[in-house]
């Protein structure tokens, strides 16, 4: 069977994008070079520009690739699946942050890595600045369902809690899910209606 010239196409995309998200989530934007990703994927340079005709196409390409993958294929269908009650999806995002944390690939939140790598003026930092927002939209929602007061402000609050476990998880706080899910039981009940 021959491989159709699209399909070609669309499996040398995949594997430089699956290339990016390793080296990127693992080490940042401005560590890895384009030359590292075309060998990683195994592709010519021509192919690698002729789908992301720059290194920022990459990067943004990454950041909605991470979106999909760890925000709304990992975070929000894991905590969902958690939880029978939109509280109780609430507070398992801790419980799924801390397998995470104890994970062999936790490094740490992508979004905020490149936001404050290359800052939220960068065409990427402005990208994270989006996703993150998208996942407080998650949060919001979840709080509306469960009739808590200000849903978007409860959000931006939860989200710190978020934010801040990811951090310190990163710097050795092995219990770092754990405490934020106590604040954040905490932060319900200031919320409830």
């Amino acid at each position: 069977m021959t491989v159709s010239p699209a399909d070609d196409a669309t499996a040398a995309r995949g594997r430089i994008l699956d290339a990016a998200y390793d080296l990127f989530a693992q080490r940042g934007i401005r560590a890895v070079g384009i030359d590292e990703v075309i060998a990683q994927s195994k592709v010519a340079k021509a192919t690698l520009y002729r789908h992301f005709p720059s290194k920022d196409d990459l990067v943004l390409a990454f950041l909605k690739n991470r979106e999909q993958r760890w925000t709304f294929g990992f975070v929000e269908a894991e905590s969902r699946s958690r939880g029978t009650t939109p509280e109780e999806q609430l507070l398992a995002i801790f419980d799924v942050f801390h397998d995470w944390f104890h994970g062999a690939g936790f490094e740490a939140c992508s979004f905020i890595n490149v936001l404050l790598e290359m800052g939220p003026d960068h065409p990427a930092g402005a990208a994270c600045v989006k996703h993150l927002a998208n996942i407080r939209g998650v949060v919001a929602g979840r709080a509306r369902d469960a009739g808590l007061r200000e849903p978007d402000e409860f959000a931006r609050s939860w989200h710190i809690l978020m934010k801040g476990s990811i951090i310190s998880a990163a710097e050795g706080d092995t219990k770092a899910a754990r405490r934020a899910k106590e604040m954040a039981s905490a932060l319900i009940e200031q919320y409830r209606a």
